[in-house]
């Protein structure tokens, strides 16, 4: 998992490579401070040569000087790392996104894709950055002031054994626990994530059902759990601090009571003992491994806490899009026939309920079909299947005279338009969202293919005309009007096979009759299915699908099914009736 999510560093290798670099200069010299203010005191001061104070004052100020230098470099290096690493995650891991089907998104809640792309990202980059310069800096600056004090005196640095398996032992009881919990926190978050999504996304609804204080509820309730489970972790973590300050303080307690009696045995003498600088020096090197100790233990925390957003973040990476085609794949697509061959569905392997049950059906190039069934009878699924957003489970389903598994899917798509049940436009202009349809149409071609969808009338009633601005979902638009804007863009891809999956809902009755004779007018050679509510819509076509439990019911023109399907005959004198009262 690490490995996989360390080539995110790529261009940015050396700037990790740096920061580390740089950070061990700069305990170097944090290091040589103390050996050059025990020289300083036991040869300047206490001597009173001020020749010899004024050489070690020098080096004390080239030390700091350097260790700045250092330390800032450092910094700079790991910020740069941290950021490219951050940057790259998250376009590798955005770009995968692309290439799932219907059927991976369905694994990944779109409020926890959301999550992982910020929240998880944003965390392993504050973990990154510590990691290339705090890891280093806390070892370094252990072993290395280990070693200085064994060099001082032995005896004085065996207090320093007891301390540290005293702090080790600390964290080995406290990270696990305290992973559990940030795992809980960071699967809570996309439960938050997921409400404030739905309330945005419906606050129209909400609002007109006077359900603001329901929602404030449910997301104070969500928002108080991560509280709660953040409070738990940080209490536990709190034991982490005082642990620490019990050890420095011991530390320094022994060394003030041991050192201060080897002083007086030495006379000052080191061959004999300990001298004063000496003694000062052990002061800052076991604040110094001390240090190192509590830093590494917050190094620990931060990737306690990061293993959540790790894994996460690699399940996105790994997760391998279930739609895949032969490496000699088609790239041309013969022409709109489609034919289903005893085809059933299932939205997952697991799934026992079929959503479609050996369908065959044979619809050829041109022909106009629609397709009507009642809520839940699978008319959706059917289309979904013709442009590969889903596999099918069992059987054949062909395009142009060849199974859909066998073609390059974005050539496959660029012949297979949808207008899905959920009309989306994006911000941007009209313009904008059309070319969509063909980045490089014409104004020209615009204006022909919202004529067909007969949106041009309203777009030119716009002050600004095809340059309006569309908000993000197309909500100053009308539910009418974005649908017939995601007709023309559909059209302007001028696909072989044209799908309309209920588009045409929310527009009245004489222009859904003018949008379908523009059809029979002017795309004669397209492929075209209806899937509707209305008989009226679909009673002229070629052939008619009536859905039922995920199965054909019944298929043929509109007369021969008012003889041979009650389902349909049931439909049709129900809208009959309503519309002569």
């Amino acid at each position: 998992m690490i490995r996989r999510l360390a080539r995110c560093v790529r261009e940015y290798k050396w700037a990790a490579i740096a920061s580390p670099l740089c950070m061990a200069g700069e305990v170097t010299m944090e290091l040589l401070i103390p050996l050059v203010m025990a020289d300083l005191y036991d040869y300047g001061i206490a001597l009173q040569d001020m020749g010899y104070v004024l050489q070690k004052s020098l080096v004390l100020v080239v030390c700091a000087l350097a260790s700045l230098m250092f330390g800032v470099a450092s910094a700079v290096a790991a910020s740069k790392a941290a950021t490219g690493f951050a940057k790259n995650l998250r376009h590798d891991m955005y770009h995968h996104v692309q290439s799932f089907s219907f059927s991976n998104i369905d694994k990944f809640s779109s409020s926890s894709i959301v999550t992982r792309l910020t929240s998880d990202v944003a965390n392993l980059q504050m973990t990154f950055q510590m990691m290339i310069r705090m890891t280093i800096r806390c070892t370094m600056m252990l072993v290395m002031a280990l070693v200085m004090a064994l060099r001082i005196s032995t005896r004085l640095s065996t207090i320093y054994m007891v301390a540290i398996p005293v702090l080790v032992l600390a964290l080995v009881a406290l990270v696990p626990v305290v992973f559990k919990i940030f795992d809980r926190v960071f699967k809570t978050y996309d439960r938050l994530n997921n409400v404030v999504q739905e309330n945005v996304r419906g606050i129209r609804v909400v609002k007109s059902f006077v359900r603001e204080g329901r929602e404030t509820e449910k997301f104070t309730e969500i928002s108080g759990a991560i509280f709660k489970d953040f409070c738990k972790a940080e209490k536990i973590l709190a034991l982490n601090d005082p642990i620490m300050k019990l050890c420095v303080y011991s530390c320094m307690l022994s060394i003030s009571w041991v050192g201060a009696q080897m002083v007086v045995a030495s006379g000052n003498d080191a061959a004999v003992g300990l001298t004063t600088g000496q003694l000062s020096s052990m002061f800052t090197y076991t604040t110094q491994i001390l240090m190192g100790l509590m830093s590494m233990s917050m190094v620990f925390v931060m990737m306690t806490m990061s293993r959540a957003p790790m894994r996460r973040c690699y399940e996105i990476l790994e997760e391998q899009p279930d739609l895949c085609y032969p490496e000699d794949a088609l790239t041309e697509v013969a022409d709109g026939s489609i034919d289903f061959e005893n085809v059933s569905f299932r939205y997952s392997a697991t799934a026992q309920h079929r959503a479609l049950k050996e369908v065959d059906l044979h619809i050829p190039s041109g022909a106009t079909v629609g397709i009507l069934g009642g809520t839940g009878s699978s008319k959706t699924t059917l289309v979904q299947l013709i442009p590969r957003l889903y596999d099918v489970s069992e059987g054949v389903l062909k395009v142009g005279g060849v199974d859909v598994r066998q073609y390059d899917l974005q050539a496959l798509r660029d012949q297979v338009a949808v207008v899905l049940q959920k009309n989306v436009l994006f911000s941007g202009t009209i313009r904008e969202n059309l070319r969509w349809g063909d980045p490089n149409a014409t104004d020209e071609e615009l204006i022909h293919a919202c004529k067909l969808a007969c949106a041009h009338e309203f777009i030119e009633s716009f002050p600004d005309g095809y340059d309006t601005y569309i908000e993000q979902g197309g909500t100053n638009v009308s539910g009418g009007q974005r649908q017939r804007l995601c007709i023309a863009r559909a059209l302007l891809k001028k696909p072989k096979i044209l799908i309309l999956d209920d588009s045409t809902s929310a527009v009245d009755t004489r222009t859904d009759a003018l949008i379908r004779q523009a059809f029979r007018e002017e795309i004669p050679g397209t492929t075209k299915l209806i899937i509707a509510q209305r008989v009226a819509s679909v009673q002229e076509a070629d052939l008619i699908v009536v859905m039922d439990g995920g199965q054909i019911h019944a298929a043929g023109t509109h007369e021969e099914l008012l003889q041979t399907s009650h389902i349909y005959r049931e439909v049709y004198q129900s809208q009959r009736k309503g519309g002569e009262e």
